[in-house]
């Protein structure tokens, strides 16, 4: 079982791929069983993601299914390998939901991260007292260890774009940063650290204007996930009012990849969002 006691995004995208790529090969989960010394369950256990794959089962089976990518079959062996790793996230103090440890696992292992955010600051690139904010003005009331423990989460989840860490952009609309705040000092420095952290070059941001308003009611906000050298979507990750639901049907993936690429057609250039954020500050110190 991965680790976590449950089928986490990890092992279903090895499985998904596995089942994929045995298809294309036009070979039977029997075949595929009796090739690793294994079990017809045991393979669809592996495909359904409710079961860790060896790092050896995988390489045979690859072998087996005539994949012959080097980058591929690397990138699946290590994928066996993290499957049954416990993450940072396990550890909290304040148990995770699964979906909410399902978006991690997919921001720890992602090469490319894309974020549509019409709402409010990404989580990504929120301060502890921006978060500390949205906590206080929410319907849910937390403690105060509660609210340290999301706001430390959160904190963690940064160092995934850190300098040279996963290529990240965002597209952000204008009334998620420019609508006042209840604390002025907050929402400048909020301000602040995403104008610093737009500097890095593994990242892009770029404000959608309020004027694009057809824009910006195409999609509610979503994050897209790449985990190999290529950006092509691999997961979506969309947050509802009780959870975080993920996509991973390939017509889902186009539809969110050809979304996120006209809001950063309609948007500011990064350059130009730069300036916008200057201004933002500015008007902010002024009211």
């Amino acid at each position: 079982m991965p680790a976590g006691g449950r089928p986490t995004v990890r092992s279903r995208r090895l499985g998904s791929a596995l089942r994929r790529y045995r298809e294309e090969a036009r070979i039977d989960q029997h075949q595929a069983a009796e090739y690793i010394a294994g079990s017809t369950s045991k393979i669809s256990r592996v495909e359904s993601g409710e079961s860790s794959a060896r790092p050896g089962d995988v390489r045979l089976l690859l072998e087996l299914y005539g994949v012959e990518d080097e980058v591929t079959r690397r990138g699946l062996e290590q994928l066996a390998r993290d499957s049954n790793k416990r993450g940072w996230w396990l550890d909290q103090p304040r148990p995770l939901k699964p979906e909410y440890a399902d978006l991690l696992a997919m921001e720890t292992d992602a090469t490319y991260i894309r974020s549509w955010q019409p709402v409010m600051v990404p989580g990504l690139l929120q301060t502890p007292e921006y978060t500390e904010l949205l906590l206080d003005g929410g319907v849910t009331v937390y403690s105060p260890a509660e609210t340290e423990a999301i706001v430390t989460t959160r904190k963690e989840r940064k160092r995934v774009i850190a300098e040279d860490g996963a290529q990240f952009a965002v597209v952000v609309w204008e009334p998620a940063l420019t609508s006042p705040m209840p604390d002025s000092e907050v929402h400048r420095a909020q301000l602040r650290h995403i104008h610093d952290v737009a500097r890095q070059r593994n990242v892009s941001v770029q404000v959608l204007p309020i004027s694009a308003w057809q824009a910006a009611r195409m999609s509610p906000p979503f994050v897209m996930f790449s985990f190999g050298p290529e950006p092509a979507a691999e997961a979506v990750s969309l947050d509802t009012l009780s959870s975080t639901m993920v996509l991973e049907d390939p017509d889902d993936l186009a539809h969110h990849a050809r979304i996120f690429e006209s809001l950063r057609s309609a948007a500011l250039t990064p350059s130009e969002t730069m300036a916008f954020l200057q201004q933002a500050i500015n008007d902010v110190r002024a009211i």
